[in-house]
């Protein structure tokens, strides 16, 4: 499998329904891969984002401990498929015993990697099939 590191442009608002889209951009290439998530988890990335302190600790911040606190690190996330127009993402853990894969959805492991600054991939095929391509689309 292939990848492409990608860093975070934004979180816009749709504004015919108010749902999020992340917008994820490639390094390397004027790709941009727009994912629609839920308004929590695009809270929970934004208040990363923008260094906001909160006096409980959110769910994500809670699994970053737990991560931590069992010895394990973020290596990485990827967005690995996309299968019936829904996005599938793992987050890669390092442990004592290993690499280990965690099932998650997209903006969960954009939400760890902002977290633990791991860094952020798409597989290339993914791209392939739902990246917007400036350099093209001009």
């Amino acid at each position: 499998m292939t990848a492409t590191e990608m860093t975070i442009d934004s979180i816009r608002v749709s504004w015919m329904n108010n749902q999020r889209i992340l917008i994820l951009k490639a390094k390397e290439r004027l790709n941009y891969l727009p994912v629609w998530i839920g308004p929590w988890e695009a809270d929970a990335i934004s208040v990363m984002l923008q260094s906001v302190q909160l006096q409980r600790p959110l769910t994500h911040d809670f699994l970053c401990a737990v991560i931590e606190k069992l010895g394990a690190t973020a290596k990485y996330v990827i967005i690995d498929q996309l299968q019936d127009d829904t996005f599938h993402a793992k987050v890669i853990l390092v442990t004592d015993k290993g690499e280990m894969d965690m099932d998650c959805r997209p903006s969960d492991a954009v939400a760890v990697a902002v977290r633990t600054e791991a860094p952020i991939f798409v597989d290339n095929e993914v791209l392939d099939k739902a990246a917007i391509d400036l350099e093209m689309d001009e």
